[in-house]
């Protein structure tokens, strides 16, 4: 098959054409050629037949954007079968088929309908077919061919980007990089010069230049300022065709601005400034404003001000505002005008944020002199003192005088001025003021106790104006006078103990004083002498405004008395001196070894046996609970069934333990006491233990000079020798304690088993002093020696 084309318009096209046409005539009889490939395996060989291949397939190429009346001509089909007499067919299919692309039955000519545009599609992939017209049977395979559409210069370039925005520091050195930018073009980069942009600059010279190639724009003068032009707008071509004449062009703005640096100094428009301000101008008030100018912005034109020199430095102050950039000046010091009526002050602005690059445009500061004038005002009466502190004694009569204020018109007018107290409407008015001389009084009488210090504003105007006022504060303080009496400090809960000892210091007291310091203490504490001497409690001034309470005597008994009342007598240190009576209320108590109270009540009984209310709690609930034992363990034996023969081997001994404790000492029914003191008379009394034996009691001087001959090792043998065969005593095991009490002593015996019958002139005074343990033992003793001394 024959493919012709007649779209070859250029010279590669041309020689495409060419070598399209020879390759479809010189080697159209190769092509119907059979090839065969021929494959030697282990000495055999076997032979494929490749199919003959009636047509041959190169690519069509078809121009875009056609804008002819008629079809555009894109090329021929042809096959070998084609005899030229109609009976072959050809049918084409694919992309654009029928609708973009039509083909000519019988003579296999393709045009193209419709304009196209390589931008949006480059290339057609379609099928050809040569079929029998008669039968439709195909005379060759289907075979694939394509159809590219060749690019004409049909789009400009264009700034995806565009316009543009961006800054460049001013003063900044020639050639510094300002923006890069870029144009696309659509066309074919790979054919011709369509796609091929070069960039100039068409508006924003002489001051910045573009690459034409890369599309960088640079700064093209030096120092360019800002504060002479700020912004730039600059026009950027690009051109395809690499610029040639006929190429497509595009465009962009890019607005340009010179951003601030620290290039001008601050300077202020005058050298020299006058400002008035009144001698009444308010101390810490702003009197006035000043401003330098500086050309920069933002932060390059920030600065402070300041004072460098001037009669009025320490008069007046000068800040920055930091919005305005203004200096505020402010007055330190109150103005007087008939003092000194100007000032004049020497201000300077400079900058507080410095680039060194600039450094030769400098200095960044400037300065201005500033004449200030005083005002002359009517000022309100000027007090001689900021404020006043008088002094008066409380108890004064009224009208008695506290003290003087004194004011003054400071005017050269000197006008009179009259006084009197601001007091507020709920203020109670104890004082009263002169209203011509400025002299205090008191109008009422006064307690230190009550108000120890007033605080009054005393107010003054001229009589020439008297809405111009000036204020003072007087303080008033109360001295104090001996006029209250010491007292005690507070209600004392005084308590003795039972067993106290003569001497002992059972409470510390104390006094205080509503007058002050040099009217109240030192206190002194002391009984009153007109009353007889109190037998039980005396009255010891330690001295350092206390006094300690003491006992007279020993032993106190809550059953005989249980409240005792001392009258007291305290003065104070005050002239004249002032005293008061009081009387202390003492309780009798019953108190624990280490002084501790344990109870104040006279009918507690149990609490003298050292029993407290929560031990006999404890004791009666142990009580309860070994009660409920027995009866638990009494029922359970009961219930429990008793076996009719017991085994051998569950015979054991039954051991009854119990305690046999006698009367102690006074029970002398019960054992022979005698035999542990003489062991040789005890051995003739031999006696049932289980009847009442009659005690004889052998004399003591006996008894001891036959114990120094009897050996006690020996004794007891033989006690236990009786024991073990006497067959009176109960038909259990029993012991029987045999305790050797020793030689004799000096102190001789303290048992009082002989003591009945025996005259005694003991002191058991010392019992008490053996604590709470022995209390009820002391009093029946010391009852006993009381009756006998009765």
């Amino acid at each position: 098959m024959k493919v012709t084309s007649t779209s070859c318009i250029c010279p590669v096209l041309v020689c495409l054409c060419f070598v399209q046409r020879c390759y479809g005539t010189a080697h159209h009889s190769s092509i119907k050629a059979t090839r065969n490939q021929t494959k030697h395996i282990e000495g055999e060989t076997e032979v494929h037949h490749r199919p003959k291949r009636g047509w041959v397939w190169n690519q069509f190429f078809v121009l875009e954007e056609h804008m002819g009346p008629d079809p555009q001509y894109v090329g021929k089909l042809h096959s070998n079968s084609d005899k030229g007499d109609g009976s072959v067919k050809y049918i084409l299919t694919g992309e654009g088929a029928g609708t973009i692309f039509i083909i000519d039955d019988t003579t296999g000519d393709i045009h193209s309908t419709k304009s196209l545009d390589r931008e949006q599609k480059t290339h057609y992939v379609l099928h050809a077919q040569a079929i029998d017209r008669r039968t439709n049977k195909p005379l060759e395979p289907e075979s694939e061919f394509i159809i590219k559409v060749q690019d004409i210069n049909d789009n400009a370039p264009k700034f995806t980007d565009g316009p543009y925005i961006v800054t460049v520091p001013e003063m900044s050195d020639m050639g510094t990089s300002v923006l890069q930018v870029t144009a696309t073009d659509a066309d074919d980069p790979t054919y011709g010069n369509s796609a091929r942009v070069v960039y100039s600059i068409l508006q924003g010279q002489p001051y910045f230049s573009v690459d034409p190639k890369t599309g960088v724009i640079r700064t093209a003068l030096h120092n360019m300022d800002r504060e002479a032009r700020e912004h730039y707008s600059v026009v950027i071509q690009a051109k395809d065709m690499a610029g040639q004449v006929g190429g497509l062009s595009g465009s962009t703005t890019v607005n340009i601005t010179l951003t601030d640096v620290n290039d001008n100094p601050p300077r202020f428009p005058q050298k020299h400034y006058q400002l008035y301000v009144p001698e009444s101008a308010q101390v810490g008030s702003a009197v006035g404003k000043i401003k330098a100018n500086d050309a920069d912005t933002g932060s390059n034109a920030d600065m402070t001000y300041s004072i460098i020199n001037g009669d009025g430095i320490g008069i007046f102050s000068i800040s920055t505002d930091k919005e305005t950039r203004e200096g505020i000046l402010s007055l330190k010091k109150p103005l007087n005008y008939e003092k000194k009526k100007s000032y004049t002050l020497n201000i300077e602005g400079a900058n507080t944020h410095l680039d060194f690059r600039f450094s030769h445009l400098g200095p960044f500061k400037d300065a201005t002199m500033l004449k200030i004038i005083v005002g002359d005002v009517d000022e309100p009466p000027l007090f001689s003192m900021p404020s006043y502190v008088m002094e008066v004694y409380e108890n004064a009569k009224i009208g008695t005088v506290v003290g003087t204020v004194l004011a003054q018109d400071p005017d050269s007018a000197n006008s009179l001025v009259r006084y009197f107290i601001d007091y507020k409407a709920e203020d109670d008015r104890f004082f009263n003021i002169d209203a011509n001389t400025g002299t205090i009084k008191t109008t009422k009488v006064l307690d230190r106790e009550e108000t120890p210090w007033y605080n009054i504003t005393v107010a003054a105007s001229e009589n020439d104006n008297p809405g111009l006022l000036s204020h003072v504060t007087v303080g008033i303080r109360v001295l104090d006078v001996n006029d209250n009496p010491p007292e005690l400090a507070r209600e004392y809960d005084i308590v003795v103990c039972e067993n106290s000892k003569p001497g002992q210091v059972i409470h510390t007291i104390s006094a205080t004083d509503k007058d002050d310091f040099a009217n109240g203490p030192r206190f002194n504490f002391f009984l009153d002498e007109h009353l007889s001497i109190n037998p039980n409690f005396t009255l010891k001034d330690n001295e350092d405004n206390t006094a300690s309470i003491l006992t007279r005597r020993r032993r106190f008994s809550r059953t005989i008395q249980d409240v005792y009342y001392l009258p007291i007598m305290i003065s104070d240190g005050g002239i004249p001196s002032l005293s008061s009576s009081s009387t202390l209320t003492i309780r009798v108590c019953a108190c624990e070894r280490d002084g501790r109270v344990r109870t104040c009540h006279a009918e507690a009984f149990l609490s003298s046996a050292g029993l407290s209310t929560g031990a006999l709690i404890a004791i009666l609930l142990c009580v309860v609970i070994l009660l409920a034992i027995v009866v638990l363990f009494i029922t359970l034996r009961r219930s429990k069934k008793e076996p009719l023969i017991i085994s051998e081997e569950d015979v054991r001994e039954n051991v009854v333990t119990y305690d046999d404790e006698g009367g102690g000492e006074e029970d002398t029914e019960a054992f022979d006491i005698t035999a542990l003191r003489n062991p040789s008379a005890a051995e003739e009394l031999k006696y049932r233990r289980d009847i009442r034996p009659e005690v004889k009691l052998a004399p003591r001087h006996q008894a001891l000079s036959t114990l120094e001959s009897i050996d006690v090792q020996e004794f007891i043998k033989q006690r236990l020798a009786e024991a073990d065969l006497d067959p009176s005593v109960p038909p259990y095991d029993s012991l029987q304690t045999y305790a050797y009490e020793g030689q004799r002593s000096e102190a001789g015996s303290i048992s009082s088993l002989d003591s009945a019958t025996t005259q005694s002139d003991q002191d058991y005074q010392y019992l008490g002093d053996w604590g709470p343990e022995f209390k009820k033992l002391a009093e029946l003793y010391g009852e006993t020696e009381s009756e006998r001394t009765t």
